[in-house]
């Protein structure tokens, strides 16, 4: 009689699991490229222009984070570059009245993982491997999940360190 009620009570929880990732996945599919308060383009600047990531992005090598960079950091090219673009003229009023742009962050990791650029970057691994081809993209979109399972098989298959303690302190 405990038996039936066991699988009854197991297969609701197993349902549960499965829509709460379901709702999960849907609210990762609808940030996956979120609308930026100014169309930035990498295609054209890490493609076109071929701008290396660490030049905007210059405290992934050195810390935690890629960090995105401070509006004065675009004023190095655009206070001539881009005259007229829209786009552009955002980023030029957002300097001039000392504003930072309130970018959306396309990656996120949750709280009680501690990720590092830095060590990857060390270890050779390219910005695309986990960010996929930004230098194609027109509006940069979340590529990969960025799962601890997809973490976990990439350490595995590079020979990095799989500790627990890599990633969660």
């Amino acid at each position: 009689m405990a038996r039936p009620v066991l699988v009854v009570v197991l297969a609701v929880a197993l349902a549960w699991f499965l829509l709460a990732m379901s709702a999960f996945d849907r609210h990762i599919q609808s940030e996956i490229a979120p609308e930026q308060p100014v169309a930035f383009s990498h295609a054209i600047h890490a493609g076109v222009m071929q701008i290396d990531c660490l030049f905007c992005h210059r405290n992934a090598d050195k810390g935690d984070n890629a960090s995105i960079p401070a509006v004065q950091q675009c004023m190095f090219c655009h206070q001539v570059a881009g005259l007229g673009n829209p786009e552009v003229e955002k980023v030029r009023e957002a300097a001039a009245s000392n504003t930072p742009i309130d970018w959306t962050h396309v990656y996120r990791v949750p709280d009680h993982v501690h990720f590092k650029h830095e060590p990857h970057i060390r270890a050779g691994v390219a910005c695309q491997t986990c960010h996929g081809p930004v230098e194609t993209m027109d509006r940069v979109y979340h590529y990969r999940n960025l799962r601890m399972g997809d973490c976990i098989d990439c350490h595995r298959t590079m020979n990095a360190p799989t500790e627990c303690s890599t990633c969660h302190y």
